[in-house]
């Protein structure tokens, strides 16, 4: 059917194909993705969970990267850039904003494909049907030249138009519950995210507080 089909349903279904094969591209490659962010996050707040300042978490973590590593590291530089300035409440505000620029920068990144799987799923369907009608007009332009309205006639270009929506739906609904399932996957990473940003937040705290308090007691002393 597909040999034997108009060159505009071809392309038609050759587009489809390319748009089935990227959806299962990027299933691949954010399924791989996202199962290794997630576990080197949990691996890193289960590491740094009893650490009682930034230093000793960074310690306890080393030389790994990675977004709780990102958020001390932005926490320990706004705590030096700081130096010299009493006010607790500024630091935290700056680093929260540190934060909160990280925190977009890996959601943006994370996300990174899914907009085309988006788009799969909304448009395949109707390529599909762009190729159908494409078909089924070359079919009753073949009815009127051969001036017969037998089905042998009709139904060969009908069994290829309506394979073109054939391929657009198996295009589309694929990346359909492909885009939904990441789209739980993603707001539970990113969830994760936000509790590594917590937890960076309360160390930075600590040692605001710890500085203040031996800085209280050198003036007692």
């Amino acid at each position: 059917m597909f040999l034997s089909a108009d060159v505009i349903v071809k392309a038609v279904m050759i587009g489809l194909a390319f748009a089935s094969l990227a959806t299962w591209t990027i299933f691949i490659a954010k399924t791989i993705e996202l199962s290794v962010a997630r576990g080197k996050l949990r691996r890193s707040l289960k590491t740094t969970g009893e650490a009682p300042s930034l230093a000793d978490a960074q310690f306890a973590l080393g030389a790994k990267s990675g977004m709780l590593s990102a958020f001390l590291a932005a926490a320990m530089r706004e705590a030096r850039l700081s130096g010299g300035i009493s006010s607790d409440s500024g630091i935290k505000e700056r680093a929260a904003s540190r934060f909160a620029e990280i925190s977009r920068a890996e959601a943006r990144r994370i996300r990174f494909g899914m907009g085309l799987l988006a788009t799969i799923g909304a448009t395949s369907p109707f390529v599909g049907l762009f190729g159908t009608v494409w078909g089924i007009m070359n079919s009753f332009i073949g009815i009127s030249k051969a001036q017969t309205t037998n089905l042998a006639v009709v139904a060969p270009g009908i069994a290829e138009a309506l394979l073109a929506t054939a391929i657009g739906l198996v295009a589309a609904i694929p990346a359909v519950i492909i885009y939904n399932h990441f789209a739980r996957v993603t707001k539970t990473y990113l969830e994760q995210v936000s509790r590594a940003s917590g937890v960076a937040a309360r160390l930075l705290s600590r040692d605001l507080d710890r500085s203040h308090g031996g800085a209280q007691l050198r003036v007692a002393e």
